[in-house]
């Protein structure tokens, strides 16, 4: 496992160089502890007040914390293969779920005896050392402005009376009839379509496991999968409605968000990490999250995908010290049992909490649907075990394609098809 890791070191090392954007020394009253650790943030759009806390949490503790943004031109996987082949980790490491399995045996510090391990039922244990801590819960599927739909229809707006893609249509045509020509907006980054869209297909199977290992066999027939087609449908639906149909690859995030939050368009597909980008702009009042309307009896349209999302764990090796590892379990259990860090989850970064003793009666639209969803246990659980490079082949090389019309859904299954046949499994 080693040799490979470092390996992929060095292929990472030669092909991409690490983006650092820490966080500054802090001047506060606290007087330093003489103690420094980093942090590997993997969710760049709260890098901001990542770094932000991080000035604060100095001035009041005295142990200085770096915080780096993840290179988003890389996987995250060899961004710390990179930092371990040169035997500089960082000391907290946040990283997806599939990663946590491949670092744990090797990297990962034993947490089972942490505070905050009694308050969650999220975390990731292997060969019986509770390696991952969840940093928040995340759902995805189709974000909502309801004050835009109403504003044209004149009616209240129930997400439940659009769970089928042929009500999800006729709301549609009734909003561009009402004026609004392109009530859709898609999120064009790969890591949208690659990690999030296309990995409910495997999601919604019967069994994911089984279909993903029979695609990785070469034995799944994914263009006549049950479940892709009707994602396809649905998905094929949502560009027909786009705004930017004909340059959709190239459309931007930040005015993708605009849009929604000012009601300019009424739906976009996404999750509530998307608050952080949203509440940048005038919002209207009644926003929220409804599953991905399908024509499908299985009760997949009333659930969002979703769970435990983003995992930390704490480095093991000699690199780091014992000082810095206890400053690093000193973090983890203030993000979980302080005011203070609960805020920061909370208040700040707009997290579902994954801990059943933070309060969650703060939270944003968008996260309230997904707690609605987590307490109903309405939610389908994420896939972890996707190869590395995935989001990257799956979301940038076919998947943008297919959003910009230039392949159709029997080439989409094919490429990925052909993908899978030399994709590398995760073991788990």
């Amino acid at each position: 496992m080693k040799k490979k890791l470092l390996s992929l070191a060095m292929v990472a090392a030669m092909s991409a160089s690490l983006v650092a954007c820490g966080g500054s020394d802090g001047s506060g009253s606290a007087e330093s502890t003489g103690v420094s650790i980093t942090i590997l943030n993997s969710k760049t759009e709260i890098q901001t007040q990542f770094e932000e806390m991080a000035e604060e949490y100095e001035a009041s503790t005295g142990v200085h914390v770096e915080v780096y943004n993840a290179d988003t031109d890389t996987t995250v996987a060899s961004q710390v293969a990179t930092k371990y082949a040169s035997n500089d980790p960082y000391t907290i490491t946040m990283v997806d779920a599939k990663d946590i399995y491949s670092l744990a045996d090797d990297y990962a510090y034993d947490l089972s005896n942490e505070d905050w391990a009694s308050h969650t039922t999220l975390g990731i244990t292997v060969n019986d050392k509770l390696a991952g801590m969840p940093f928040c819960v995340e759902a995805r599927g189709i974000i909502y402005n309801a004050d835009a739909i109403e504003k044209i229809t004149g009616e209240s707006f129930d997400p439940t009376s659009v769970a089928t893609l042929d009500d999800f249509q006729k709301l549609l045509d009734k909003l561009v009839a009402g004026g609004m020509e392109k009530p859709v907006g898609i999120l064009s980054e790969y890591w949208s379509l690659g990690a999030h869209w296309f990995p409910q297909i495997y999601e919604e199977q019967a069994d994911p496991d089984a279909f993903v290992n029979g695609l990785l066999a070469g034995s799944e027939d994914l263009a006549g999968n049950e479940k892709y087609n009707s994602l396809m449908d649905t998905f094929e639906t949502l560009v027909k409605y786009n705004y930017a149909k004909g340059s959709a690859s190239n459309a931007d995030r930040e005015e993708t968000s605009m849009m929604l939050a000012q009601g300019d368009i009424a739906f976009m597909f996404g999750g509530n990490w998307d608050w952080s980008v949203i509440n940048q702009y005038d919002y209207t009042e009644h926003l929220g999250m409804m599953p991905v309307p399908q024509n499908t009896s299985d009760g997949s349209n009333g659930k969002l995908v979703g769970g435990g999302s983003k995992y930390i764990f704490v480095d093991s090796s000699d690199a780091t010290s014992d000082e810095q590892r206890q400053a690093a379990l000193d973090f983890l259990n203030w993000l979980v049992s302080d005011a203070e860090g609960n805020a920061f989850l909370t208040e700040k970064c707009a997290l579902v909490p994954a801990f059943d003793n933070i309060d969650a009666s703060a939270l944003d639209p968008l996260s309230l649907s997904v707690k609605s969803y987590a307490d109903a246990n309405n939610l389908i659980p994420n896939y972890n075990y996707l190869p590395d490079d995935h989001m990257t082949v799956v979301g940038q090389e076919i998947m943008q394609k297919y959003l910009d019309e230039a392949i159709d859904r029997a080439e989409v299954a094919k490429e990925v098809t052909d993908y899978f046949k030399t994709a590398t499994p995760i073991a788990h």
